[in-house]
């Protein structure tokens, strides 16, 4: 019951997060100075358009950490969960256990390279 109302408290965290990034970043391109004339609706146009390109990268780039972590540790639950378990009856199991404890963190540092990777771009 309580990892069920933390889950879901997490993911309306992330919600909420990911549209306050997403107007930050619309709002920061729609404020530059436009020409005056006729084609100031068509230049208008293509700068939200860039701004909602933008914003969608850095969008992508939360949901890719964001996940990987909630992944990883849920993972990190698991395995820990089951290594401290082992490790009670045979205590030599312990250098095992922190390989693949190292596995399972590898997934969030794969979601930060990814998301490292989409900022580059934008």
């Amino acid at each position: 019951m309580i990892r069920k109302r933390a889950s879901a408290g997490i993911l309306y965290f992330v919600v909420v997060l990911s549209v306050v990034f997403l107007f930050f970043f619309q709002a920061d391109v729609q404020g530059e100075d436009r020409p005056s004339g006729e084609d100031t609706e068509e230049i208008a146009i293509e700068t939200v358009g860039n701004g909602g390109d933008r914003g969608t990268i850095f969008l992508a780039a939360m949901g890719a950490v964001g996940l990987s972590c909630l992944a990883s540790g849920f993972a990190l639950a698991k395995i820990g969960s089951a290594a401290l378990g082992a490790m009670s009856e045979k205590p030599e199991i312990g250098g095992r256990a922190l390989i693949f404890l190292g596995m399972a963190e590898g997934i969030a540092i794969y979601g930060l390279i990814i998301a490292i990777m989409m900022l580059t771009r934008a």
